[in-house]
């Protein structure tokens, strides 16, 4: 796809079709990605409960990390989008450059402290005695080699943000499927245990790299990425950064809650700790598609709120939350009435682990249906540049509402009180979200309306 059509599909094209063509490719993509997330847990869980409890332990401080991307990477797409729909290509091509080269090195640094501490945090996140040292050896391949998840993640959100859906959709399955395929191989046959999960990871995105780096060297993109065009001025750093880091408060948020979920079922035994793994995974397969989708709504509405086209604005937000909904209701009712085959499939013999993971995963299916609707307007208020309220929202779900309740209902409540501080957390973040929309709207009217006014008067 070339520039100018590119720059149609954002701007002109019907937005349904535009809907469809920006976030199928990159749903498709997310959907894979999920799946090899779940690839891990699901050959891991072969090997047994410690086993499965490490790459249980492991996944949050992953995410922190890939949360570096998520800072560049979509701090950056959200203003590309707006540059876009302005047509000020110069600033773009800084903007993306600075994003791709900040990220890589900031993600560095951090990977090399968490190496260092890595025992420590480990055993902060809920890692107990019996699964430390399988969770020392999966996560020190894991984190190194996340380094290329960092790039992949800004480059994702990138490409997204330029209407490239399709290149974002292949990198993200080449990792991907690789990634089932690798996976019993060196787990199995080669007989590499949790080592070989993390390195059929680590291998799978080396290669997605790959297919982002040929992007660029084949000059693809709409923007250039070279070093020298990396600019560090104070409105460019504080346009990337007042929307990155909320969303890194979110993707740290989102490792924090996964942290103290398992602390809090570390408390019940193995079974409880094994158990949220695969109920992790699965939901976080669930909230990937959405944010996948979400990919498309996310450079349409940045354009249309750039170029001033409101109409088109409200017209993707209520195709959004129609779908995303839907899409929300389907996977949740799938994950709540076959809680108990799906984490079966995840223990050989753990009765117990099955019985704690069927009631968290009907649970979270339920409360999920609340996810689309939360979603949309947590990606909406930071493409606008809201940077206030997108970090309050962002913040909700999994730490303004959740904190509080996994703090204070196990307490009350026992193991149930972890199981469903998730789904407690998910209808309050709801409420806030629609009594922050109601106020978005009315903003929204009012400023089409001097618009309006202003062109009439000359």
């Amino acid at each position: 796809m070339n520039g100018n059509k590119k720059m149609e599909l954002l701007g002109s094209a019907p937005v349904p079709k535009a809907l469809l063509s920006l976030g199928i490719p990159t749903m498709v993509g997310m959907l894979i990605n999920a799946l090899y997330n779940l690839a891990d847990t699901y050959f891991v869980g072969g090997l047994g409960t410690d086993q499965m409890g490490a790459v249980t332990v492991a996944f949050p401080l992953g995410q922190i990390v890939v949360g570096l991307g998520l800072l560049f990477g979509n701090g950056a797409a959200a203003y590309l989008s707006r540059l876009l729909g302005r047509g000020d290509r110069d600033t773009a091509n800084k903007v993306a450059s600075t994003a791709i080269y900040s990220s890589v090195t900031i993600g560095a640094i951090a990977i090399l402290c968490s190496v260092i501490f890595l025992q420590p945090i480990l055993k902060r996140i809920g890692a107990i005695d019996s699964v430390m040292p399988y969770a020392l050896v999966y996560t020190r391949i894991y984190i190194v080699f996340s380094i290329f998840n960092v790039f992949n993640v800004t480059m994702n959100n990138i490409v997204s943000s330029e209407g490239s859906a399709k290149t974002a959709m292949c990198a993200l399955m080449a990792g991907a499927i690789l990634n089932v395929v690798l996976d019993p191989i060196f787990i199995y046959a080669l007989d590499f245990g949790v080592a070989g999960a993390a390195i059929a990871t680590a291998i799978s995105q080396i290669v997605s790299t790959l297919v982002y780096l040929s992007y660029i060297l084949r000059r693809k993109s709409v923007f250039t990425f070279s070093i020298k065009e990396c600019c560090f001025s104070k409105d460019i750093m504080s346009e990337i950064l007042k929307i990155g880091i909320p969303t890194l408060l979110f993707q740290v948020l989102t490792s924090l809650s996964i942290g103290m979920i398992n602390n809090a079922a570390k408390e019940y035994g193995g079974s409880a700790l094994a158990a949220m793994g695969p109920v992790t995974k699965i939901m976080s397969m669930g909230t990937l598609i959405v944010f996948g989708f979400l990919k498309g709504f996310q450079p349409i509405a940045g354009f249309s709120y750039g170029a001033r086209k409101f109409d088109r604005l409200r017209e993707a937000i209520k195709i959004s939350v129609l779908w995303s909904t839907g899409f929300c209701l389907l996977f949740g009712l799938i994950a709540a009435i076959f809680s108990t085959p799906i984490v079966s499939m995840f223990t050989k013999n753990d009765i117990e682990m099955v019985r704690i993971g069927a009631i968290a995963l009907r649970a979270n299916g339920i409360s999920f249906i609340l996810f689309g609707f939360y979603t949309v307007y947590s990606f909406l208020f930071l493409v606008m540049g809201k940077a206030a309220e997108g970090c309050i929202l962002g913040a909700c779900r999994q730490g303004i509402c959740f904190v509080p309740v996994i703090l204070i209902l196990p307490s009350i409540w026992g193991l149930s009180g972890v199981l469903y501080a998730q789904p407690i957390a998910d209808v309050l973040s709801a409420i806030i979200t629609a009594l922050m929309a109601i106020r978005l709207h009315k903003e929204l009217r009012i400023a089409e309306a001097r618009i309006s006014a202003s062109t009439q008067g000359q």
